[in-house]
Parts: structure tokens; sequence; C-alpha cells
């Protein structure tokens, strides 16, 4: 990637010019509280997305502990499903049926955690990120 030279030039030229003047500490007030504005808006962010992430773990363990129990609940040679064919890919599909929900749930259930283990990481970067930035 090459640098842009009228770009670098145009940053190297411009020097702020400080002064003690009540307009600079008005003007510096007013960004120093806008920037802990947007601190507590992050830090509240935050805290409502570690919230939903416990809720949705709390909802994902009921519901695949409900679908886990229906599915062992269920006697063993009766199909889930059943389409009344008697060849084909339906006849197939309704004897396995019991084996093809379980691996269902199971891709579900670990795309769910893959999802809640990545949430977490990017909440722990965003933190430091924030942390590192203030």
């Amino acid at each position: 990637m090459t640098k842009d030279k009228t770009l670098e030039e145009l940053f190297f030229a411009q020097k702020p010019h400080f002064s003690d003047s009540d307009a600079f500490m008005a003007a510096l007030t007013k960004r120093l509280d806008a920037v802990e504005y947007v601190k507590q808006h992050q830090e509240t962010t935050i805290r409502r997305y570690k919230m939903m992430m416990v809720a949705a773990f709390v909802v994902g363990v009921i519901s695949g502990a409900v679908t886990i129990a229906f599915v062992l609940s269920t006697p063993t040679d009766v199909p889930l499903f059943t389409f009344h064919v008697q060849t084909g890919f339906l006849l197939w599909f309704a004897e396995n049926s019991r084996l093809i929900v379980t691996t269902l749930l199971s891709l579900f259930m670990t795309l769910g955690i893959i999802s809640i283990i990545s949430n977490v990481q990017d909440i722990l970067q965003m933190r430091v990120r924030l942390g590192a930035a203030f």
C-alpha cells in the first residue's frame, strides 16, 4: 500500500494552537463529556449483551432438554414421522426419523454453543479495545 503524500503533508502541516481561553476550556469539557457519554453507552451495551447471552443460554438449555426428553420418551421402534408410503425416500426418512432428529438437534446445539462462545469472545475483545481507548 503506497502512502498518499498530499494527505500526509496535510496532516503534518496542521499545528494545533492551544490557549487558556474560556472557549477552549468549554470546547474541551464538551468533548470530554461526549467521550464519557460514549463510554457509559458502551458499558451499558456490553451489560445488555451479557444479559442477552445468559437469557439465550437458559432458553437453549431448556429447549434442548425438552427436545431430548421428547425424543427419548418416544418408543424406539415407532418413527417420529409417518408418510403412509411403502417405497422411496419418504419410507427411508420415516424409518430413520429418530436418528435424523437427534443428529439435527446435536447440530443445532453445537452451532448454538459455538455462537455463544464467539459472542463472548467478541465482547471480551470489545472490552479490551474500549479499555485501551480510554
